[in-house]
């Protein structure tokens, strides 16, 4: 049988446990721990969320720009991605043991059990504006450190994909659209070799070989964004 959930005094000194901040106003935990699902409830926490949402997205680019100082905004922007996102913040609530302090549906809560959930997301970026509107931004600053500080450099990147970042940038600069042909064709059948030049209007086309033409056509797109700076030329891996 699921525990009670706690409230008043019970509530606060739970989430003083996992949070480190003491609420002033008690209401505010409360509503920023009820979700829209919850059976009569007078108010839930879709506001909050909202401006959950927003401080822990600043909070999260400013620590990443300063953790990283010598990443570019590609190599920062799909780490942020992955530590602003609902699976994230689920598992925050997990690890904050929110399941228990979060009032919802019933059922909702039992599909959700021990695998988050989007209404456990949720309670996490509503407790964020709760803990900002009640005690400024540098409480809410030290609880997203406290959580999203140590998965910082343990998230992981998904790789580049550099025909869509061609794309992208070209698309930010013109009309032009990169064009990719088979320039050679070598080996057996069974172990191929292509060579392959992208061409964009207004620009020298390069080339790229690889074991299959998407190899090759991605590789002519790597090399594209190399020479023009897009990309660093450490690499192109994030």
């Amino acid at each position: 049988m699921a525990l009670k959930r706690p409230t008043g005094e019970a509530l606060a000194e739970a989430v003083l446990a996992s949070t480190g901040y003491v609420f002033k106003d008690r209401r505010l935990l409360e509503t920023a721990l009820t979700h829209s699902s919850a059976v009569k409830a007078a108010t839930n926490n879709e506001r909050l969320e909202f401006l959950g949402d927003r401080v822990l997205g600043l909070v999260v680019a400013d620590m990443l720009f300063q953790k990283f100082p010598d990443a570019s905004e590609g190599e920062i922007a799909p780490r942020f991605n992955a530590l602003v996102d609902s699976k994230t913040c689920s598992e925050i609530g997990l690890l904050m043991n929110l399941e228990n302090l979060v009032r919802a549906d019933a059922a909702l809560k039992a599909r959700s059990r021990g695998s988050g959930g989007s209404y456990l997301a949720d309670a996490v970026e509503a407790l964020i504006a709760a803990i900002y509107v009640d005690g400024g931004i540098e409480p809410a600053r030290r609880f997203i450190l406290r959580y999203w500080e140590p998965r910082a450099r343990m998230v992981v990147v998904k790789p580049r994909n550099p025909k869509s970042e061609l794309q992208e940038w070209i698309a930010k600069t013109g009309d032009a659209r990169p064009e990719y042909v088979i320039e050679q064709r070598e080996g057996p059948d069974h172990q191929p070799v292509f060579t392959v030049s992208v061409q964009v209007e207004g620009f020298e086309p390069t080339k790229g070989t690889g074991g299959s033409r998407r190899a090759a056509e991605e590789a002519a797109a790597s090399a594209f964004l190399l020479r023009e700076g897009v990309w660093a030329n450490e690499g192109s891996a994030a």
